[in-house]
């Protein structure tokens, strides 16, 4: 689809947009929650200094704040969501900034809560928090509590929090020189040249002509080694900041506080690594089938994205892909699938393509409120189905929360919310590969979906690794220098891809290229995350109406436990490496399909 036939959004039908009236009906509401985020605000910093006077006094302001955030979130919410819909609104953008103006003023003036909360005497705010009057704000207080050893004095709490923006400045130039200031050129294609890009790249990655492939390879590296001085001491100044941070509060390394607020033991960071690297010989099998099937004499980097088959040709309508959903999650039952197919076809979900409307797909869930879907659906694109379906599995874990909680501790981790979503895709999976009726829609589903495991598994635990030695160097006192880095990362990418592997002297710059580096110790959630789903996915399809109930006690769990026991109760032990091993028995599984199709059969 060109610029041209793109529409603007007044043309799209209002059944194809979200309907954002279950936030607010008219701006005038709006614009009176923005004033009264203001006013909460106030009236929470008028008690600083007597939150421990009495449990009235403390229940009054816990209150108060309690309705500040649920108001923020849905004024924030609304404003996103618009701009979302389209991003060249004058109107939209207003309403956003204006938000981010209030809530950031907000926040300043009742900076003091946190800190004089966690002063108050362990035994008198122990007692106060379980009286029935503070049933909602229980769970919240008691995992506020648990971080009080790793809070500091409220002058040097004050000063750490005076140099968030600052701490936060090598993420923002990395992303400023490599999305702005650096320009990679155009690639000549058949079809005419081409702008290479961050975006551009991928998929010219994935084109079949392997000189195309090879030219935007070597070219967009190319430029990366150009600032490669640069960009290595900005992921240094990030990793020094982390460490920094860790060692003012007291933690024992940096990974140490990236886990603790979410209660998850290293041991699962550690399991993780572990069980990949005892099935690193099915992934190197992978690549061989990738060698032989491309018919290669040397596999090299840029060969590894180029899809196994042609993509099959499909044409799936909006409506159909939501009764594909509805057929494909019935093992969750009718509940479930009547709620979101409903949502689906409702006013849930921004459907189509529009001028100025963000790309990609999300779903934005809050307490007040549909559970949002953003997408960009097509019908020629099998894949859309699957992020229908991805986004749908959040919005649902989102949905049962928000039902099954106080406000205060509806909202789940980073850790749980894959969870949900890559469940549903896998369950889509399955009813598609069950159904196909050709052998080439077989052959892409096996491959698709293999690539997609050992992108979210394999290539994230690899991440996790080199994140976990750059930190650790740097702990132990060793610079992390432009050659320190490109060493680490050469090390790992020849561990992970196999002894079939031919690298260029450039490959190792791709660790210098990844966003997630600038937010440490993150990329491995993706990891456990598809290891649980695909775990829960095979205990509920093969399970009976108690392990269903199981997960929809997970779905419904929201905030209320730490994400480890919340699994727990859905039947995944994450703190056992038997997930993440059943996960790369999957994987292997789709391996060895695909070796005997694409290498003994007549194909």
């Amino acid at each position: 689809m060109n610029e041209k036939t793109i529409p603007s959004r007044n043309e799209i039908p209002a059944g194809d947009k979200w309907d954002l009236s279950t936030l607010y009906t008219n701006d005038a509401d709006w614009e009176s929650d923005l004033l009264r985020i203001q006013h909460l605000a106030e009236e929470i910093a008028s008690y600083k200094g007597r939150l421990s006077e009495s449990s009235d006094i403390f229940l009054s302001v816990i209150k108060k704040y309690a309705e500040l955030e649920e108001t923020a979130e849905k004024n924030g919410s609304y404003a996103f969501l618009l701009t979302a819909g389209d991003a060249g609104n004058s109107e939209y953008q207003e309403k956003q900034s204006r938000y981010i103006m209030t809530a950031t003023a907000a926040e300043a003036r009742f900076s003091f809560l946190i800190p004089e909360i966690q002063a108050i005497k362990e035994p008198v705010i122990a007692a106060w928090i379980e009286q029935p009057e503070f049933a909602d704000f229980r769970i919240w207080l008691k995992k506020l509590l648990r971080l009080k050893p790793y809070i500091l004095s409220e002058k040097e709490e004050r000063m750490l929090t005076l140099q968030t923006e600052t701490s936060r400045t090598a993420g923002k130039a990395f992303s400023q020189l490599t999305n702005v200031d650096m320009t990679f050129g155009t690639i000549t294609t058949p079809e005419g040249d081409i702008p290479l890009s961050q975006s551009s790249y991928s998929m010219l990655l994935e084109n079949p002509d392997r000189k195309i492939r090879e030219n935007a390879y070597k070219q967009f590296y190319n430029i990366f080694n150009e600032h490669k001085n640069t960009i290595a001491a900005l992921y240094e100044g990030s990793v020094n900041q982390d460490i920094f941070e860790a060692r003012c509060r007291g933690y024992s390394s940096a990974r140490a506080m990236a886990l603790f607020p979410d209660k998850i033991p290293e041991s699962v960071y550690d399991n993780l690594i572990t069980a990949v690297h005892e099935q690193l010989p099915v992934l190197h099998r992978y690549y061989s089938l990738r060698k032989q099937v491309l018919k290669l004499d040397e596999l090299r980097h840029y060969d590894v994205y180029v899809p196994l088959c042609a993509s099959v040709k499909t044409h799936t309508t909006y409506d159909e892909s939501v009764e594909i959903i509805r057929q494909a999650l019935a093992p969750l039952g009718s509940e479930y699938t009547d709620t979101l197919c409903a949502g689906l076809l409702g006013g849930w979900v921004d459907r189509y393509e529009n001028k100025g409307k963000r790309s990609g797909a999300f779903s934005s869930g809050g307490y007040t409120g549909y559970p949002y879907i953003l997408l960009n659906y097509k019908p020629d694109v099998l894949r859309d189905v699957f992020t229908m379906a991805h986004e749908g599995g959040h919005s649902m874990h989102s949905f049962y929360s928000a039902r099954s909680n106080p406000f205060m501790q509806y909202s789940y981790t980073i850790f749980e919310a894959e969870v949900a979503s890559t469940f549903n895709e896998q369950l889509v999976f399955d009813y598609l590969l069950k159904n196909a009726s050709h052998p080439d829609m077989k052959l892409y589903l096996l491959s698709t979906r293999a690539a997609d495991i050992l992108a979210t598994l394999h290539r994230q635990t690899m991440f996790a690794e080199f994140e976990l030695q750059t930190h650790r160097m740097v702990e132990s006192g060793i610079p992390l220098t432009v050659d320190a880095l490109r060493t680490t990362y050469r090390d790992l990418l020849k561990t992970y891809f196999g002894p079939e592997m031919v690298f260029e002297p450039e490959s190792d710059l791709e660790g210098l290229r990844i966003p997630h580096f600038y937010t440490a110790f993150y990329v491995y959630k993706y990891a456990t995350g598809i290891s649980a789903a695909l775990a829960l996915a095979d205990r509920v399809t093969g399970g009976g109406t108690a392990e269903r109930n199981d997960y929809f006690s997970f779905l419904k769990s929201g905030g209320s436990r730490y994400p480890v026991e919340a699994l727990k109760i859905a039947g995944v032990d994450m703190e056992s490496p038997e997930p993440v091993r059943a996960a790369l028995k999957r994987f292997e599984s789709l391996v060895s399909e695909l070796e005997q199709i694409l290498l003994h059969t007549e194909y």
